[in-house]
Formats: C-alpha cells, sequence, structure tokens
C-alpha cells in the first residue's frame, strides 16, 4: 500500500469534522483551530455560504479552460473590484501561494527587461523554485541550490539595506509586510514607506505577498492599506478562497499591456470552482464585516495575551495585528504547540522561537479567554520544570 509523503511533522491527530472554528477527531474530541491550515480557514471550516456556492457550481460546470467564458468568473470579477484599489484592473487566478509569487517574478523580469529580484532575511514566499529563490530560510533551500540567479537579500527593516541594494538594475522587490513564518515579524513604517520610495524612484515592481496578511486576517481587507502605500503587484491566497486551493495576483493595466501572450499558463488557474470559491468569499469578507471583527478580537486577544503573560520571564514579545499573532519565547515552542494540542488547541510554531496562532474570524470570546488562560498555564509550567 502507498505511504503519503510527509514534509509537515505528524502531529498524531487525525481530524475527523470540521465546522466553524473547531475540529474534532474519530473519539468526537473537539479542539479549538488556531491553526486553520497554516490560515487558509480564515472564514472558518465549511463556511456555510462557501460551500452552498461550490456545491452549486459543481452542478453546472466544474473544470473549463481560461479560453472560454464561465459566468462565474465574471461575477467573481465583478465583486473583487470592491475590494482591491481601482489601479489593479487585472486579476489572475492560479493554484498556490507559491505559484503566484512565482508568477509574480516572471512577470517582472518579462516586462522591466531586468534581472535583478530583491527580498529579505527571514522572508518566506514558498518553495518551488522562483519562490524558494525570494526564501531566505537555509533550512528549505539546502540541497537543492542553486537556484534563480540574480536574488538579492536586504536586512528585513533596514532603510540602510534597501536604499543601498535596490537601483535601476533591480527588476522586482518582493516583501511581506508581516513575516508569518519568518517568526511574526512587523514591518516598521518608516522601512515600508522607503521600500515604496525607491521601487518608484528606480523602476523597480514592488510586488507585496499578502498571501498570509492579506483578505481580512490583519484587521484590514489588506495589510498595506495601514503603511498607506500601494503595491504594483498584490498577490493573494490562502483566506481568499475560503478553504479552495486558489491564489489571485492583482495587477494594473500599465504591467499588463507589456505581457507577451503566452508568458504564463495554468491548467487549473481560474476554474469555475476557483472563481466560485472566491465570489462567495469575496462576499462573507464584505457581509461579515470580516477586518472590523479580525481587528476588533486580534487587539482582544492580543492585549490578553499581554496582561496574562507580562511577568513571564521567558515570554519576549507578543505582537501582531488583527488575528495573526505571535508570541516570542526563549525557548523552541514545539513543545508548547504539544501542551497546547493535549488542551484541544491546534497552534504551529513560526521563526525558531515564535508560537503563532491564525485562528478564523469567527472565534468567540470565551474562545479567546480559553486560548489565553491555556497560554499561560503552559508556559508557567515549562517555565517552572526549567527553573527545577
Amino acid at each position: 500500500m502507498l505511504k503519503y509523503l510527509m514534509f509537515y511533522e505528524d502531529r498524531g491527530l487525525e481530524i475527523a469534522y470540521a465546522e466553524g472554528q473547531y475540529v474534532w477527531d474519530f473519539n468526537g474530541v473537539k479542539y479549538l483551530d488556531m491553526h486553520t491550515g497554516h490560515g487558509v480557514a480564515f472564514l472558518g471550516h465549511r463556511n456555510p455560504h462557501i460551500v452552498k456556492a461550490l456545491i452549486e457550481q459543481l452542478s453546472k460546470v466544474a473544470t473549463v479552460s481560461t479560453s472560454f467564458r464561465v459566468r462565474v468568473r465574471e461575477e467573481m470579477l465583478e465583486i473583487l473590484s470592491k475590494i482591491v484599489p481601482s489601479k489593479f484592473e487585472y486579476a489572475y487566478l492560479l493554484n498556490s501561494g507559491s505559484e503566484a509569487v512565482d508568477f509574480a517574478l516572471k512577470v517582472s523580469r518579462a516586462v522591466s527587461n531586468r534581472k535583478k529580484i530583491v527580498h529579505f532575511t527571514n522572508s518566506f514566499h514558498g518553495r518551488t523554485f522562483g519562490a524558494l529563490s525570494v526564501t531566505s530560510s537555509l533550512k528549505y533551500r539546502k540541497g537543492v541550490e542553486p537556484l534563480l540567479p540574480e536574488v538579492y537579500q536586504a536586512k528585513f527593516n533596514s532603510v540602510e539595506d534597501v536604499e543601498k541594494i535596490v537601483d535601476e538594475s533591480t527588476a522586482a522587490i518582493i516583501v511581506e509586510l508581516i513575516q508569518g513564518e519568518g517568526g511574526v515579524n512587523i514591518a516598521s513604517k518608516e522601512f515600508a514607506k522607503v521600500v515604496r520610495e525607491r521601487a518608484s524612484k528606480t523602476g523597480a515592481l514592488l510586488i507585496i505577498d499578502e498571501i498570509q496578511t492579506g483578505f481580512g486576517r490583519t484587521g484590514t481587507t489588506w495589510l498595506f492599506e495601514q503603511y498607506n502605500i500601494v503595491p504594483d503587484i498584490l498577490l493573494a491566497g490562502k483566506a481568499i478562497g475560503g478553504g479552495f486551493p486558489v491564489s489571485v495576483a492583482f495587477l494594473p493595466h500599465e504591467i499588463v499591456s507589456k505581457i507577451e501572450p503566452g508568458l504564463h499558463g495554468s491548467t487549473y488557474g481560474g476554474n469555475p470552482l476557483a472563481c466560485a470559491a472566491v465570489k462567495a468569499s469575496t462576499e462573507v469578507l464584505l457581509q461579515d464585516s470580516v477586518p472590523r471583527q479580525a481587528m476588533e478580537k486580534g487587539e482582544f486577544l492580543i492585549s490578553s495575551l499581554k496582561a496574562r503573560l507580562k511577568d513571564v520571564r521567558i515570554v519576549r514579545d507578543v505582537r501582531g495585528s488583527g488575528l495573526m499573532i505571535g508570541i516570542d519565547l526563549r525557548f523552541e515552542p514545539t513543545k508548547l504547540v504539544k501542551c497546547l494540542q493535549d488542551n484541544k488547541i491546534l497552534a504551529l510554531k513560526a521563526g525558531v522561537t515564535v508560537l503563532r496562532l491564525l485562528p478564523p474570524y469567527l472565534i468567540t470570546m470565551n474562545d479567546i479567554n480559553y486560548v489565553v488562560e491555556v497560554i499561560g498555564k503552559c508556559i508557567e509550567e515549562f517555565s517552572t520544570r526549567n527553573a527545577g
């Protein structure tokens, strides 16, 4: 019998059912999901509006080339236009965040006639060859280099590095305004401003990767709104499909007009089911005021965690925006993740020492109070054992 090839650790838990912010194992034990498939289920597991839209579309047509028109694609584009700046006149659907990154890098080189690409320390943009080339961690790159040539790394949050490395030979700068996998590291307002200004001055394209931060999670529809900047290419994924595997690249006419036909293609990209999922997810985002809920609940969760952990020496920091939160510790958090799972909470790591929380917007105040209490208890137990 075949075995599934595992690249993630086996958490020893078989999920039988999921709904909203909860999952259940085969014994009927309920868990609060603060992992959500690395942030995918931000709109809740099996959101009924999205499930209904997928079933309805599946009963009509599931697969058709983008050479042919389908009504759901036009309906999706109409509602998507309500949540992105007007400069973005085009949306291109792909299947994963990593694929969207690869597409953006290809476009940047093709339309600029330049080769140099700049990314940042602690970045994570995916594991395909293009995306991996702008992912900084050596553990993901080991054994598969050389990757793309003429890719340069600048220090995250370093204005000096941006001004030194980004020049007139740069095709693109790619950045996460909050680095998820890298440790929930938050870009400063000054850094983001300089990145935008430097890109404009040199003619480089600014790609903002909002695959994890975007679509309401960080308290605004897009995190870049909080920085008063706009990218040249915007990448979205994870939550935008409500659980369906899809990513989106948003582009302005000035870039699209320079793309040669046949530069890129995708067998499944923009398929009717993906379009139905994105359309329905956007409807949920707007109808339920998801960004506002994420901001309010996130502020309460962060302030509660800070109050609960303020006197715990092995906690360095609690940081985040909306419902993307990191607790920076003085130890590697694998045992803490296990303690939370033993107490019926699913969470994940980020960077080397950060516990990451990516809950759905549906979490309640009771959920938050339980999470804060369990995290505090687990960390204090760990601190006591090590002190002894």
